[in-house]
C-alpha cells in the first residue's frame, strides 16, 4: 500500500502524535473495529425473509392479569 519512504513518515508521525504507549491502544482499536465492520458486512445466516416471518417468531408478549369488577 504504502511504499517505504512514506511508511516510515507515517510511522514517525503516529509516534510523535500518539506517544510510544499509546500505539499499541490503537492498533488493538483499530483491529476491533475493523472485525466488527466485516462481522457487520456478512450477510446473516438465518434470518427471515420478511416482517411477517420475523414477528412469527418471536414468543407472544405476557400480558398482565386485571382484576375484573363483578356487577
Amino acid at each position: 500500500m504504502f511504499g517505504g519512504p512514506e511508511g516510515l513518515v507515517i510511522l514517525v508521525l503516529l509516534l510523535v502524535l500518539f506517544g510510544g504507549s499509546q500505539l499499541p491502544k490503537l492498533a488493538k482499536n483499530l483491529g476491533e473495529a475493523q472485525r466488527e465492520l466485516r462481522k457487520g458486512m456478512e450477510p446473516p445466516e438465518s434470518s427471515p425473509a420478511t416482517p411477517a416471518a420475523a414477528a412469527a417468531a418471536l414468543p407472544a408478549p405476557e400480558l398482565p392479569e386485571t382484576a375484573t369488577p363483578n356487577p
